[in-house]
């Protein structure tokens, strides 16, 4: 069931479209909207990737106005990385496409289906904030 919950949303949010980021690009939008002003190795460290790597995906979405780049003020070699206002207006926009899409399903579905659903959903995401919190104090997350 899951799996197939999971795919049926990958649909309903592929019209909602991430267009003009790519899954990774969409990654590092969220990561630095929840952390913003961090420098290249936390956001290697979140996204569990190499620091070329990460370098690219910030230069192509600096190139794309999403994010920006500045000068550390206690370290001036260290590049803090910025959400720019065009990179949340970029997420508040898809947020509202994929919101759109979930209310057209979810009109479809009997009042008592819909309880029942948000009732499992608030359960869901109180056991999703206990694991992340949990694995956040096992890797010596100080946000925890």
């Amino acid at each position: 069931m899951t799996a197939t919950a999971g795919e049926l949303l990958e649909v309903l949010w592929g019209r909602a479209s991430t267009a003009p980021a790519s899954a990774s690009q969409m990654r590092v939008l969220l990561t630095l909207e929840h952390q913003d002003g961090i420098n290249l190795r936390t956001l290697c460290d979140a996204l569990s990737s190499a620091p070329p790597a990460t370098s690219r995906l910030c230069d192509r979405l600096v190139a794309a106005g999403f994010v920006e780049r500045a000068v550390g003020e206690e370290d001036r070699r260290e590049v803090r990385l910025h959400l720019s206002n065009r990179g949340r207006a970029f997420l508040d926009e898809l947020r509202a496409r994929r919101e759109q899409e979930l209310q057209a399903v979810l009109s479809l579905m009997p009042a008592g289906k819909r309880a029942a659903l948000l009732e499992g959903l608030e359960a869901f995401c109180d056991a999703a904030a206990l694991q992340i919190h949990d694995k956040g104090a096992q890797h010596g997350d100080r946000t925890a």
